[in-house]
């Protein structure tokens, strides 16, 4: 499968012919957020949040889920100030997606992901969370909003 990675902006939103399941990840030097979906309901969900301390525990984590749920395509947010020039994070986004497909084997796309995880925040203390919760959780909404814009914008 060709490797949807496109320099220097986000891939263009693609889906799998065949539809399937996808996989997303907000990437985050301490923890990285990863949200579900199936590409035939174009509905993304939180699924986990991997706050592994070394890139083989995170690997091995992302390989168990990649084993459980059999994604036909993931997806990485990449991050661009609000002006859209990259910075350090994009770069280490990038090897991130890189990573993926060199271990996996499986196309991965990249997304935008600004203000998801602002986005994220918000909505969690909109449900009443305190910031201990919202902490816990605020990397897996943002995959979750990063793979519900890209199917958003594949419809």
């Amino acid at each position: 499968m060709p490797f949807l990675m496109v320099s220097p902006r986000p891939s263009p939103p693609t889906r799998p012919a065949q539809g399937g399941t996808v996989l997303a990840f907000d990437f985050g030097l301490k923890r990285i957020g990863v949200a579900i979906g199936e590409t035939l309901l174009g509905q993304a969900n939180p699924l986990t949040t991997l706050d592994a301390e070394t890139n083989e525990a995170r690997f091995a984590a992302i390989g168990r889920l990649i084993e459980e749920w059999r994604p036909a395509l993931l997806v990485v947010g990449v991050p661009f100030s609000l002006e859209g020039a990259e910075h350090e994070m994009t770069a280490r986004c990038r090897r991130f997606a890189n990573q993926l497909h060199g271990r996996f084997g499986l196309p991965v796309a990249l997304a935008d992901e600004r203000l998801t995880s602002v986005a994220a925040d918000a909505e969690l203390r909109e449900a009443g969370l305190g910031w201990k919760a919202r902490k816990s959780r605020v990397d897996a909404v943002a995959a979750q909003h990063i793979l519900q814009d890209y199917f958003d914008a594949a419809a």
